[in-house]
């Protein structure tokens, strides 16, 4: 067992995950993600690179797990803003919106979308399972089933490809943002 910096081997692997990607969150606030890498992190988490890439074999790994815990966490909190609201277009447009400004709330989830980062972001956001599952799951709520598997994969695409576009091209300001939304985006997802 190693004890460096509080750190013991396999002891509680869900809890150095977390502690980890904590320590990535403070690292892409302060310094950016496109110039983090591994040493930079296992230095913000008080670990060697070896514990680090003993975790996340990988930086894609890890950043891929940074993503997925930074969806849960946004969604929880965009479930809870939606909570009283029962119109499906109301629904659509406030949970873009609100998507949007909880990535922006945080400075960890805003630096993915700052400083020539935003390409990666996007591909991360696309690629994870999770994001789109998460996705599907909220589009179901709204329109309710899709007609399909292919319908509902589409839909929860163009959800994600209109929030990745909203944070890496913001509007002008909160009013102009809301009425893109609510002139283009909603009534294009429901069809008129």
């Amino acid at each position: 067992m190693t004890q460096a910096g509080g750190w013991q081997r396999e002891a509680q692997p869900d809890l150095a995950v977390e502690r980890i990607l904590d320590a990535a969150d403070e690292a892409f606030a302060r310094h950016g993600v496109s110039s983090v890498g591994m040493a930079r992190i296992a230095e913000f988490a008080g670990c060697s690179r070896g514990t680090l890439y003993r975790y996340f074999p990988t930086r894609h790994a890890l950043h891929a797990a940074y993503v997925d815990r930074a969806a849960l966490r946004v969604i929880a909190r965009v479930r809870e803003r939606l909570a009283g609201i029962r119109d499906p277009r109301e629904r659509l447009a406030e949970g873009i919106l609100a998507s949007v400004a909880e990535v922006r709330a945080h400075p960890g989830t805003a630096a993915w979308f700052a400083g020539g980062a935003q390409a990666s972001a996007a591909r991360m956001s696309r690629a994870s399972e999770l994001v789109v599952r998460l996705t599907r799951r909220f589009v179901a709520e709204i329109v309710g089933p899709a007609s399909g598997d292919a319908e509902s994969r589409l839909g929860a695409s163009w959800l994600v490809r209109v929030i990745l576009s909203l944070l890496s091209n913001p509007g002008a300001d909160d009013a102009e943002e809301r009425r893109l939304v609510e002139r283009f985006a909603t009534p294009g997802f429901f069809g008129r």
